[in-house]
Order: C-alpha cells, then structure tokens, then sequence
C-alpha cells in the first residue's frame, strides 16, 4: 500500500524501473543542472506537499518561524512537527498525514480529552493525544495501532494515547528535508 507522498519501491514504479530516470519524454535529458533556484523551489514544494499545507500556510509558519529565536530552518520544522494532524501520523494512530487530517476534521481526535477539530492546531509540551471511542472501531486505525511502530523520541506511545513529552529537535525528526534551502528561497 504506497500513500501520497511516500516513496515508490514497488518494482512498477516508472522511476525505479528506468533506473532512476522520470517518465516523460525530457526524463532521460543528460547533463541537465539544476539552477540554484530550482533546487530552492523543489524543497520547499516538496516540505509543502509532505505537510499537505497551503501556499500562505507555508508561509505564514516561515514567517513565523522567522520571529522566533533560534535557527529559522528548525524553528520552522518545529511548527510542522508540533501540529496535530502530524503528531496524530507521527504516534502511529493513523496510516497516513491526510488520514489524519481527515479523522481530526471529523471530530474523532481529543487534545487533552476535548474534540479538536483543526488539523493545525498546535500542540503544547505534555498534551495528551487520543483517539476517541467511535475512531478506536474504524478498521484503518486498528491495522495503524496494531503496526506497533516506535513514534519519535520527543513523542510517547501507550495504546492509543499519546502525549508529547518534548519539543521535537532537528535530530529527531525523522525527514529528508534541507531547510537551509527554504530559508534560502524565501530570503531572495
């Protein structure tokens, strides 16, 4: 089962089976580089999709993120690990971010045993995640649950509750994501 946004490993992948190469009739151009503006903007498309943000919401964090103390680049990976729908993905009780934004949407996530019903809502140090009785029944969070995945060192797992125990740093977060080049983008 491949969602949006995780890598493709299944051998019908076009991208696998040509060895590496994208589909399409450009794919295969040799000796193409990049700009530096191109890698920039390739980043910060692909931190936006990973999250299944807005254009404005992205940059509302970047901004954010900006006025904070700290490296900006963390601070803003910070904002996005610590909304709930991530934190909902991140402990394991649902397969997928957009599975999580919707069983949030729907009222079936508690914060701290009251419905929340935004998915960007942020999530405090020592919150109490949970999923409520009527989410606990669904098939696709049991198959979730029952994975028993390790969720990140600054989250706790026991059943189907959650709590965050820390702020996430940037060792901690699991993602392929080269913040520099976000801040890069948007310091032009």
């Amino acid at each position: 089962m491949f969602l949006k946004g995780a890598r493709c490993f299944s051998a019908k992948c076009p991208i696998e089976k040509n060895g590496g190469t994208p589909p399409g009739v450009h794919g295969s151009r040799s000796g193409f580089r990049q700009s530096a503006f191109a890698k920039q903007l390739r980043e910060k498309q692909k931190t936006k999709r990973l999250y299944s943000l807005s254009e404005t919401q992205f940059k509302n964090y970047f901004t954010k993120a900006k006025k904070e103390k700290g490296i900006v680049g963390e601070v803003l990976l910070r904002f996005l690990e610590m909304r709930l729908d991530n934190c909902v993905y991140r402990l394991g009780l649902v397969p997928s971010r957009l599975s999580a934004r919707q069983m949030i949407s729907h009222g079936y996530v508690l914060v701290n045993n009251k419905k929340v019903t935004i998915p960007s809502f942020m999530v405090g140090l020592g919150d109490q995640i949970s999923l409520s009785e009527k989410a606990l029944k669904m098939e696709k969070n049991k198959y979730a649950l029952a994975k028993k995945e390790k969720p990140p060192s600054w989250l706790e797992r026991k059943g189907f509750l959650g709590r965050v125990v820390s702020l996430p740093e940037r060792d901690q977060m699991p993602i392929e994501i080269n913040e520099s080049l976000i801040v890069e983008y948007y310091s032009r």
